[in-house]
């Protein structure tokens, strides 16, 4: 069964993790100096804050996590079939988990991503480039969901 991904940057984690435990009526499953997720079944979800010097505040990203390798090749195939631009990230380290994940952008540059998670991390880990998937049809920059190059600001 697929569970819906939400990241979400913040300004203050603390408050941010007692605004969300109150409106999900449950604490964070994983609690980190920089970082905090719910998995919840209702909804069914996995939620995710952070607070990171250079992320956006705001949604950063959506996806799709599955709970098998089969799921995971069927929501790979969704994502090639959309004809855009995938990022195949394959192994990696992100978010405390150790997953395997691509990455694709809907017309207006937001980002989604579909992992299969099978382990924890004890660091962060890094993000890939996505400023190139988050690039609107048009060639404009994309307006959220990941911070912007340096070289463009």
């Amino acid at each position: 069964m697929k569970r819906l991904h939400v990241h979400v940057g913040v300004a203050d984690l603390d408050s941010s993790i007692g605004f969300y435990a109150t409106m999900f009526g449950a604490e964070p499953t994983v609690v980190k100096p920089d970082y905090a997720k719910w998995m919840l079944d209702d909804p069914r979800v996995n939620f995710a804050i952070s607070v990171r010097g250079d992320a956006h505040k705001g949604v950063e990203h959506l996806g799709i996590q599955v709970e098998s390798v089969e799921e995971l090749g069927e929501v790979y195939g969704r994502l090639r079939a959309a004809d855009r631009p995938v990022l195949e990230e394959g192994r990696t380290v992100c978010c405390y988990a150790k997953s395997e994940k691509s990455w694709i952008s809907d017309p207006d540059g937001l980002v989604w991503e579909a992992f299969f998670t099978d382990g924890e991390a004890t660091h962060y880990g890094d993000s890939p480039a996505l400023e190139t998937l988050a690039a609107k049809d048009e060639g404009t920059p994309p307006s959220c969901c990941v911070p912007m190059p340096q070289s463009a600001v």
